[in-house]
């Protein structure tokens, strides 16, 4: 895996969020992999794209013209696409990324990842797709899938779709060995 589209929100959190955001960030440098983001400076995107750049890693961000003041584009990055539509900017990042990381977000973010969950249910990629569940967040994601899958929702082997793990190592270990 040489790029990876990572999700993740425009505000920082919690300060472990940002931990994580720059420890995944340092990773991906190491490894050589590059960030496909949504193209801010600030929040938790601000962080990782900074950890990249700051590691020696490359990072490239696509973002709308709409957000371009609101996100405050990074214009210390690889490089910056600027776009029309958040549909173009998915897609941008779709057809970049060789996998998929979603990390501590709010709606925006739930709305990206699940775009991707749907794509590899209906065999639209087959792309590793991975969850940072830094502190727990996503647990009542996790939980909310099971229902699903309980409920007739899911198929049983669609809820390994999306790897989750608390640890930004560990899982960028597991989704670079699928």
């Amino acid at each position: 895996m040489k790029t990876v589209a990572v999700f993740c929100g425009s505000r920082t959190g919690a300060p472990i969020y940002e931990e994580h955001a720059r420890r995944l960030g340092a990773q991906l440098a190491a490894r050589d992999i590059t960030l496909v983001y949504g193209g801010g400076k600030v929040g938790l995107m601000g962080a990782i794209a900074d950890s990249v750049m700051t590691h020696g890693g490359s990072a490239i961000g696509i973002i709308p013209s709409f957000l371009h003041s609101r996100e405050i584009a990074h214009t210390g990055i690889t490089e910056l696409h600027i776009v029309e539509t958040m549909h173009e900017r998915k897609k941008m990042m779709a057809d970049l990324a060789e996998g998929f990381i979603m990390m501590p977000g709010g709606a925006g973010t739930l709305e990206e990842f699940f775009e991707i969950f749907t794509w590899a249910q209906i065999g639209l990629h087959h792309k590793p797709v991975g969850v940072l569940n830094t502190h727990a967040f996503y647990e009542p994601l996790q939980n909310m899938l099971r229902h699903m899958n309980q409920q007739g929702f899911i198929d049983t082997p669609q809820l390994d779709i999306a790897v989750f793990d608390d640890d930004p190592v560990r899982l960028l270990d597991h989704l670079t060995q699928q």
